[in-house]
């Protein structure tokens, strides 16, 4: 099929490069603008633009879709079907009626659940022990369209949220493909979601990372877990930001705390043990600030920590 191509990050890639080698072609590839990053302010390529260049794509990038030139643009290449993976901006019903076949998206997670931004880190933040990815006939709302196709993917004990975004792109790819297939061929199926049963994910921000030691360690490790790579978790310590890359449950008691939310209860070869809203959390991992990552027996050769300290805004 004649295919234009909707993405920008790196987790769009492997769909576009899956449907290339399907045999569909590829006649645009739209992505976001470029845009200025790090301190030099150096404009950089979005993922998808650098991919698609990288073979041959032509690559648009309207600031918005909305705008009747954009229409009339994408209107030229008289594509079958438009895939959207993870584009960023939500298309005007003008878009959407303009392949035979309509246009598709590719979403990371079960639908209904975890419609909006960032349902990979929230499936694992919120401790799912499956999620997976589903693919969608788009309507004009977020996330809303009738399902074609769906597959689960089960989370590792250790998922984080860089491990699950490899996996379910992966995953995502292959489903695409055969979610054209299908519709190529006339056998696929459409089933309207439940609404009802809809939950909506909210956009992953720095401040989200501050771990508020009152609560639960398991919901702190799997928060941990889901901010790892970014935009990671984080505490105070003498004043200074100690990001967190990994940590474990070793108590999850219910009994009354011998020691304040956010002290150190222990300290030994085996990790700073931290006590929360309810258990003990183990620090394995660490970044002090303007550091590099390290595990947390190396970290505590240069600095130590006492039994009794408090982590957390002073």
């Amino acid at each position: 099929m004649r295919v234009i191509f909707m993405g920008t990050p790196d987790f769009s890639i492997g769909t576009l490069e899956a449907l290339t080698e399907a045999g569909h072609e590829i006649v645009l590839a739209v992505t976001q603008p470029d845009k200025p990053k790090g301190r030099g302010k150096t404009v950089q390529f979005p993922p998808v633009k650098e991919a698609a260049l990288a073979r041959g794509i032509e690559v648009y990038q309207p600031r918005r879709v909305r705008e009747p030139e954009c229409i009339a643009y994408l209107q030229k290449f008289q594509a079958d079907i438009i895939v959207v993976v993870a584009f960023g901006q939500i298309l005007p019903k003008e878009i959407l009626d303009l392949p035979r076949y309509g246009c598709v998206n590719v979403h990371a997670s079960l639908l209904p659940k975890y419609r909006g931004a960032a349902p990979i880190q929230w499936a694992v933040i919120n401790g799912e022990k499956v999620t997976g990815v589903t693919t969608m006939r788009m309507d004009e709302g977020l996330d809303t369209g009738d399902m074609i196709l769906k597959e689960e993917v089960e989370l590792t004990p250790e998922e984080t949220g860089g491990s699950l975004f490899e996996r379910l792109a992966l995953t995502g790819a292959e489903l695409c493909v055969k979610t054209l297939t299908a519709i190529e061929e006339g056998t696929a199926s459409y089933t309207p979601q439940n609404h009802e049963a809809a939950t909506h994910t909210a956009m992953i921000k720095k401040q989200l990372g501050e771990i508020d030691w009152n609560r639960p360690a398991r919901e702190l490790e799997c928060l941990i877990r889901g901010l790892n790579p970014w935009p990671s978790a984080y505490t105070y310590w003498k004043g200074k930001t100690l990001k967190i890359w990994k940590a474990s449950v070793i108590n999850q008691t219910e009994q009354p705390a011998a020691f304040e939310a956010g002290t150190v209860t222990a300290v030994n070869k085996d990790g700073i043990m931290v006590q929360t809203g309810q258990g003990i959390l183990n620090l394995l991992e660490v970044q002090p600030e303007g550091k590099k990552r390290m595990k947390t027996d190396a970290f505590l050769r240069g600095y130590p920590v006492d039994t009794g300290t408090r982590l957390g805004k002073e």
